[in-house]
């Protein structure tokens, strides 16, 4: 089965005008009908880093995750996010961002990369403890645009760190980009197999031409696991970057429909209603 997570959280973290909460949470009940197996829906994280999340416990204390079958996911930085989320009824997943790139893994969270692993070993001792499961993105997972060493290696080396740790999940993301074809498949057919116990993700971020090359080479390397926003609107704000849109929800139901032997257990018809809302929750929308 396919396993198709919607971030809305990713989409909106970035726009600079605030989002009224009760949008939110209408938009975000919404996304809980189509049948997403995850929906990263927020983060605890600085409202001075990203402001347009500052509401997420308000949020969260008022969708109606109950009747839903998705699992929710928040994206922490540091352990004092991490200990918010766990007390935050509804959430199962916490989801950190480690970046290969030591440059952006300090824009992103203020540590370095041997700091953020110590904080991944605190989170994952206080997921454990809480009975949470823990998500770790690898950002630039893909490649560095900012001059720091990348190699499909380095990448490898951290993995294998984070299997020390029994991370049960690992995401590789496309922060800015800059994925192509080769590289994707090559590394998820070097991960895949060599680590049996882990789920391995995409989140991909990618210009309209380029979508379909990147979930094309996941799916053929075994990902079955994969992120994306309806309409591709998003991108992370702390890479200070023309932002390089989400992969597009609808995008990938298209890809993987063709496929009959496949089920991504979602309800098309209250997914076209998540579409129909997204253009008046992001008005930039309504324009392109």
């Amino acid at each position: 089965m396919i396993k198709i997570v919607e971030c809305p959280r990713d989409a909106m973290q970035g726009l600079h005008d605030f989002i009224p909460t009760a949008t939110k949470i209408a938009y975000i009940n919404q996304l809980l009908k189509v049948g997403f197996d995850t929906l990263d829906c927020g983060s605890f994280v600085s409202p001075a880093a990203i402001p347009q999340m500052r509401d997420t416990a308000e949020v969260l204390a008022k969708i109606d995750w109950q009747t839903s079958t998705t699992k929710l996911l928040t994206i922490v930085a540091n352990l004092r996010g991490a200990q918010a989320a766990c007390q935050t009824a509804g959430v199962h997943y916490l989801g950190y961002p480690f970046s290969v790139s030591e440059t952006f893994q300090l824009r992103n969270t203020n540590a370095t990369i041997n700091e953020s692993l110590e904080r991944v070993k605190q989170i994952q001792n206080l997921c454990e403890s809480a009975g949470k499961t823990l998500i770790v993105y690898i950002s630039m997972g893909f490649g560095n645009p900012y001059g720091d060493s990348w190699s499909i290696d380095i990448v490898q080396n951290w993995v294998q760190k984070l299997a020390a740790l029994d991370i049960k999940i690992i995401s590789l993301s496309d922060t800015v980009g800059t994925a192509d074809a080769a590289t994707i498949s090559y590394l998820f057919q070097q991960l895949i197999p060599r680590y049996p116990n882990i789920e391995f993700g995409a989140h991909f971020h990618s210009l309209p031409h380029a979508w379909r090359e990147k979930v094309d080479a996941a799916y053929k390397a075994g990902c079955r696991r994969f992120d994306g926003a309806i309409k591709g609107f998003g991108g992370c704000p702390m890479a200070a970057d023309d932002l390089t849109g989400n992969m597009p929800t609808e995008n990938l139901i298209d890809y993987f429909s063709q496929f009959d032997s496949l089920n991504i257990g979602l309800n098309l018809a209250e997914f076209q209603q998540a579409m129909a809302m997204a253009t008046s929750v992001f008005p930039v929308l309504k324009t392109t």
